[in-house]
């Protein structure tokens, strides 16, 4: 689904929201009282919260067309920015609503808001719904999320579903364009069939599928470095899983308490029949269980996810720029992408000599296939965000990639690793003339 069809089905729901609203008379409202004008721009700011809520749901409910257009990292970004627009205009609603029946009641804010909570259907619900879209609304704010472990954070952002479903009781109960627009009516319960089908199929059900399908167990745990392991796993017909090299899924491993907290790892190797295999670094949250892993553990999947594969490439050269447990999706691209001898390239940054992970097994993959591989190692260049290790120092990060890759523009880009080398070496990339379209990156930060 090309991306700007899900652009026009989000600003289409939004038009005929207001087109609903003035149908509903909101327009004439606006020029009756001030009471009436305030309950009027209360109502429209609600019900485009609403429908921003449900575009926010459907564009987290994993559905492979519109994944694949984006990506998980792009669409996590338009996630969070159309949530806090949504949560901002819900708080508006709340503010101008209670002012406009204040005003027509002629009673003080606190009294009012008292009075709508336990006089109207539903406001007890939609105040629980409040509570819970504010919870995931204050754990979003990036400090927030980076003050958490990913398992909570994920944890606590399910309360989104809880405070859409506490809200709907209000807008049925309550709602003008319920109360007095059939056509209103058949496009929120429609709207609403489409959000919560497409949560029950996509996160629920096809996982639910694909793990009984296919039967995952660990097979085996080979530790790579002290803080690096990869677990091997084996199933039945895994050749039919749509997974692509440079792609990952949500594992959640039933070794225990804590089973249900998944975790996002991409594959380490190019998937084989019966055989599938994930690398992690020990980062103090669940990853520090998958050491601990036994074989014959069952596996739960959710995915595949991303679109960091060879299926957008432009033209017949890779490049791979990795830093650290970067390395994985990089490994497996290597091993099952298509071109010739000469023609791929392998830059690889880590701390240190032990820190890179799978070099034995690199240093095999570019002598069978002709991959031109570059180690680089140490401690950050001093003073600036730089790709490069400090023994590069006196080079600038662009001219650094053009004396490596002297025909850059030639090539597909691939960079992955953490988020600041990631800019460093994207901005190097493009700085160097490489067009974006030859640049593929996806960020697993939450």
């Amino acid at each position: 689904m090309p991306t700007v069809w899900v652009h026009a089905g989000a600003w289409a729901s939004a038009l005929v929201v207001v087109a609903l609203w003035l149908s509903g008379r909101g327009l004439q409202s606006l020029g009756t009282s001030p009471a009436q004008l305030l309950t009027s721009l209360g109502r429209l700011s609600g019900l485009i919260a609403a429908d921003l809520l449900l575009v926010q749901v459907l564009l987290m409910a994993r559905v492979p067309m519109i994944e694949r257009s984006y990506g998980q990292d792009e669409l996590a970004r338009r996630h969070r920015l159309v949530g806090f627009w949504s949560f901002n205009l819900l708080l508006l609603h709340i503010v101008l609503i209670t002012l406009g029946y204040s005003l027509a009641a002629h009673t003080d804010v606190v009294h009012e808001t008292w009075t709508l909570v336990t006089s109207y259907a539903g406001m007890l619900l939609a105040l629980a719904g409040t509570v819970a879209l504010t919870v995931v609304a204050v754990t979003s704010v990036r400090v927030a999320r980076r003050a958490l472990r990913y398992e909570s954070w994920h944890l606590l952002h399910l309360y989104a579903y809880l405070g859409v479903g506490l809200s709907v009781p209000h807008e049925i109960w309550t709602g003008a364009d319920f109360a007095t627009s059939s056509l209103a009516r058949v496009y929120w319960w429609s709207s609403y069939a489409a959000a919560a089908g497409a949560v029950l199929v996509f996160r629920v059900g096809l996982p639910i599928w694909r793990t009984l399908r296919h039967g995952i167990t660990v097979t085996s745990v080979v530790r790579e470095s002290p803080d690096v392991v990869t677990v091997r796993m084996g199933g039945r017909g895994l050749h039919l899983l749509p997974v692509q090299a440079g792609q990952f899924f949500i594992w959640r491993f039933l070794d225990g308490p804590g089973w249900s907290r998944g975790n996002p790892y991409s594959l380490s190797a190019a998937p084989r029949p019966g055989r599938i295999q994930i690398t992690a670094k020990d980062l103090g949250d669940g990853s520090s269980r998958i050491g601990q892993l036994r074989a014959g553990t069952k596996v739960l999947i959710e995915g595949p996810y991303g679109r960091m594969t060879g299926e957008h490439r432009v033209g017949s050269k890779v490049a791979m720029l990795a830093c650290g447990i970067g390395i994985t999706p990089m490994r497996a691209l290597l091993e099952d992408l298509p071109y010739a001898p000469g023609d791929a390239v392998l830059l690889y940054r880590a701390r240190s000599e032990p820190d890179l992970v799978f070099r034995s097994e690199l240093d095999e993959l570019a002598r069978r296939r002709g991959i031109a591989v570059h180690y680089f190692t140490g401690p950050r260049v001093p003073g600036r965000s730089s790709w490069l290790p400090r023994d590069w120092a006196q080079w600038r990060d662009s001219d650094a990639l053009l004396h490596l890759l002297p025909d850059l523009a030639a090539y597909d880009v691939f960079v992955c690793g953490p988020d600041q080398w990631m800019d460093a070496a994207s901005e190097a990339a493009l700085a160097g003339g490489l067009p974006p379209a030859q640049l593929h990156q996806e960020r697993f930060t939450w």
